[in-house]
């Protein structure tokens, strides 16, 4: 390592350790205005600055968020607004103990030479609005690189590209003194089955660790957003929870360095109670030496949005959903969840 453990890593290791203490994970509501538009469509909700502004007004201020929450994931549209008293949404959670964090990545593009493959964009004056956003309040980021299984896919130099890509993110990250999020991310898409995720996984986890390193990025000073292993969605081998859960840990433990404090999975496209179950049947099986929390968007905001529907006179009936949910997912990272609680 060629940094000095000075006040910036001191803090940003801080806020790792925050994001993932205990019986909290993260609230990703970060999604980009596009993404924004089909979510609130799908509750016939028009997509204007507003009615974004107001929806995320109501997830942030849910009341005890603070009590499962440690950590959430804002949009830089999101970041720039405020409540209708005029607080601005940063200093909302900072006031209320929960860490405000913001995506930084620009999106996917065709990786050139292999169309049927993507990286993520975003690396160009990366550093700039790293520290306007610090400025703002934020205290970490997160960057998602994308990897598809299926007909040759991903290939080595898709899974090198995003790694490297994650890996400079990371370092700029932690030169301007936020904890970087790194968030390798292999969709549940296609017909593989669970080993063959497994194999991939650890593959792109294995490249994303030798990048880190070679960027000089400190570990303990960072967090990982990585998928569940998981059986693509047309194989017609079903997993069992406990099988997922096996399989996940395993490549985990091949991978991940105990220098990194906390793993916070992503939902993907698994459902509300999936994602939860799944997450409980891992920290049965104990969690040394990381933390293992979540980080779910939309498995913790969909039934928030089906109560809300563009109604604020359902606000209450609104954040009751997102606490519910949040309270599950609290009592599957101890790995305590009961199916029975969903009710």
């Amino acid at each position: 390592m060629t940094r000095p453990m000075n006040v910036s890593i001191t803090s940003m290791i801080r806020t790792a350790q925050a994001v993932t203490r205990e019986g909290r994970g993260i609230l990703a509501a970060d999604e980009s205005s596009p993404t924004m538009a089909k979510r609130l469509a799908a509750v016939r909700v028009d997509s204007t600055e507003e009615t974004r502004r107001s929806y995320r007004e109501i997830l942030l201020s849910t009341p005890g968020l603070e009590e499962f929450v440690g950590g959430v994931i804002l949009f830089d549209e999101t970041i720039r607004q405020q409540t209708r008293d005029g607080k601005p949404f940063a200093r909302l959670l900072s006031d209320r103990g929960i860490v405000p964090g913001i995506k930084v990545d620009l999106g996917i593009r065709p990786l050139a030479g292999s169309p049927d493959e993507v990286v993520t964009e975003g690396l160009d004056r990366l550093r700039e609005r790293l520290v306007e956003y610090d400025a703002m309040g934020a205290r970490f980021a997160k960057w998602r690189a994308v990897l598809r299984i299926g007909d040759g896919r991903p290939t080595t130099a898709c899974i090198e590209a995003n790694a490297h890509a994650l890996a400079r993110y990371a370092a700029l990250c932690q030169e301007v003194g936020l904890t970087p999020i790194v968030e390798p991310e292999v969709l549940m898409d296609g017909a593989h089955d669970l080993d063959e995720c497994a194999r991939v996984t650890e593959a792109v986890l294995h490249c994303v660790y030798d990048q880190l390193a070679r960027q000089h990025v400190i570990l303990e000073a960072t967090l990982l957003k990585p998928n569940i292993v998981l059986p693509g969605t047309t194989c017609r081998t079903p997993a069992s929870d406990e099988e997922i859960a096996d399989a996940t840990l395993t490549t985990l433990r091949r991978t991940v360095p105990a220098a990194v404090p906390g793993i916070l999975f992503l939902s993907g496209g698994q459902s509300d109670q999936e994602a939860t179950a799944r997450l409980d049947q891992i920290n049965r099986r104990g969690h040394e030496p990381w933390e293992l929390s979540y980080s779910f968007g939309r498995a913790l905001q969909a039934p928030v949005l089906r109560a809300w529907a563009g109604d604020n006179s359902h606000r209450t009936a609104a954040q009751a959903a997102l606490l519910h949910r949040a309270r599950l997912n609290a009592a599957a990272r101890a790995g305590a969840w009961l199916p029975e609680m969903e009710d």
